[in-house]
C-alpha cells in the first residue's frame, strides 16, 4: 500500500495541518508515524516520517529529539498489532492465537495512541515556548535523508479501492472472523493482482518486501520448534517449578501485572528473542500454577514496548539517530522518561480493563 501511494494524500494533509506551529508539527509527526506504522516495519516508518518532517524541524529550529520521541512512541504502540514482530514472538512462544492476545488489548491500544498524541502535544508546547524565548536555532543539521521511492509504482487512480481493501483487511483481522494468516494472504493476493497485474511486477514487489517478511516467518517457525523442545523435555516446567518458590503467594494471581512491570527493565537489557523465547515461557508456566492464562502473560509482556524501543539492542534506534543527526545516548536520555510514562499508560489501561488480571 505504501508502494501504491495509499498514504500519500494522508502525508500531504498531515503536513498541511502541521504548518509552522511547533505544536502542530509535533502532533503531525506522531499522527503520520501512527499511520505509516500500520506497515509493521520500523525502518520504513522512520524513513517516511523523517523524510516528511525533518526539513520542517530544521526550518523552525525545533529539537529533532522531539521528532524521535513522537516517531518512536507511535511505532512502539502500533507494534501491538497482530502483525507486529513482538506480538508474533509472544504468540509463537506461548502457542496462542495472536487475535486472542490483541482483541482484548484494543482499549489499551487506543489508550497508547492517545498517550502518544498527548506526549507529542506537550513536547510541541514546550518547543513553542522555548523558541519564543531563545529564538529559532537549528539543533544539528544531520546527514542527508535517505528515503527514495519509485514513483512509477504509485497507483493514484486506485486510491479508493486500496483504502477500502486496507480497511476491510484491518476489520477482518480485528474481528477475528477469518484466521489472521488467511486474511493477509487474501489481501496480498488481491492487492498484487489489482495494483500490479503483470507477473513480473508482482515478483518484484514480493522480492522488495521479502527482506522484511521472511526473517519473521523463519523466526516464528524456529521459535515454535525451540519452545516445543523446551516444553517437551520438561526444561520449562523445571524452571517454572523453581520460580514458583521465589514468587510470594499473594502475588501469584496477579502475575499478569507483575510481568508487565518486569518487562520494563528486561526488555531494555534483553533482545526481543531472548525475552520472548527465553523469559516469557518460564513466566507463563509459573503463572499457570496460579491459574493465570498464557494469553494474559502474552499481553502483559507487550506493554513495555516503548521502553524496548530505546534499548541499545534494537537496530531501529541507530537508524533513527543517524537520520536526525543525534547520538543514541542523547536520544535515550531525552526519551526514556517519555517511554516510561507511555508504558505506565499502557499498563494502567490494561489493568483497568482487566486484560492482564
Amino acid at each position: 500500500m505504501i508502494d501504491a501511494g495509499l498514504f500519500d494524500p494522508l502525508v500531504d494533509r498531515v503536513l498541511k495541518f502541521a504548518g509552522d506551529d511547533p505544536v502542530r508539527v509535533s502532533l503531525g509527526t506522531a499522527i503520520l508515524a501512527l499511520i505509516v506504522a500500520l506497515d509493521g516495519d520500523g525502518a520504513t516508518t522512520a524513513l517516511i516520517t523523517v523524510t516528511a518532517f525533518l526539513p520542517v524541524y530544521r526550518r523552525l529550529g525545533m529539537n529533532p529529539l522531539v521528532l524521535a520521541v513522537g516517531l518512536g512512541s507511535a511505532a512502539c504502540v502500533m507494534n501491538l498489532t497482530p502483525w507486529g514482530g513482538p506480538m508474533g514472538r509472544a504468540a509463537a512462544a506461548l502457542h496462542v492465537d495472536p487475535s486472542d492476545i490483541f482483541i482484548p488489548l484494543l482499549p489499551t491500544w487506543a489508550a497508547g495512541i492517545a498517550g502518544t498524541l498527548a506526549i507529542a502535544w506537550y513536547l510541541g508546547r514546550r518547543e513553542r515556548a522555548r523558541i519564543a524565548v531563545e529564538g529559532a536555532e537549528v539543533h544539528g543539521a544531520g546527514g542527508p535523508i535517505l528515503f527514495e521511492r519509485d514513483q512509477s509504482l504509485r497507483r493514484p487512480r486506485l486510491f479508493w479501492f486500496n483504502l477500502a481493501l486496507t480497511l476491510a483487511i484491518l476489520g477482518s483481522a480485528i474481528s477475528g472472523i477469518v484466521p489472521l494468516p488467511l486474511v493477509f494472504m487474501i489481501g496480498l493476493a488481491i492487492a498484487l493482482v489489482i495494483n500490479y497485474p503483470k507477473v513480473s511486477q508482482q515478483g518484484e514487489r514480493i522480492k522488495a518486501h521479502a527482506e522484511n517478511g521472511l526473517p519473521i516467518v523463519l523466526l516464528i517457525l524456529a521459535a515454535g520448534s525451540f519452545t516445543g523442545v523446551m516444553q517437551g523435555t520438561g526444561m520449562i516446567d523445571a524452571m517454572a517449578d523453581g520460580a514458583v518458590t521465589l514468587v510470594p503467594a499473594e502475588l501469584g494471581p496477579h502475575m499478569g501485572v507483575v510481568t508487565a512491570f518486569l518487562a520494563m527493565p528486561l526488555t531494555f537489557v534483553l533482545s526481543n528473542d531472548a525475552f520472548y523465547f527465553g523469559v516469557v515461557p518460564v513466566i507463563a508456566e509459573t503463572a499457570g500454577h496460579y491459574g493465570v492464562a498464557p494469553e494474559v502473560i502474552a499481553r502483559a509482556s507487550l506493554l513495555a514496548l516503548p521502553i524496548h524501543g530505546l534499548s541499545p539492542l534494537t537496530a531501529a534506534i541507530y537508524l533513527l539517530a543517524g537520520l536526525v543527526g543525534k547520538d543514541v545516548g542523547e536520544m535515550q536520555r531525552f526519551g526514556l522518561k517519555w517511554a516510561f510514562l507511555l508504558s505506565l499508560i499502557l499498563i494502567a489501561a490494561a489493568t483497568l480493563t482487566g486484560v492482564i488480571l
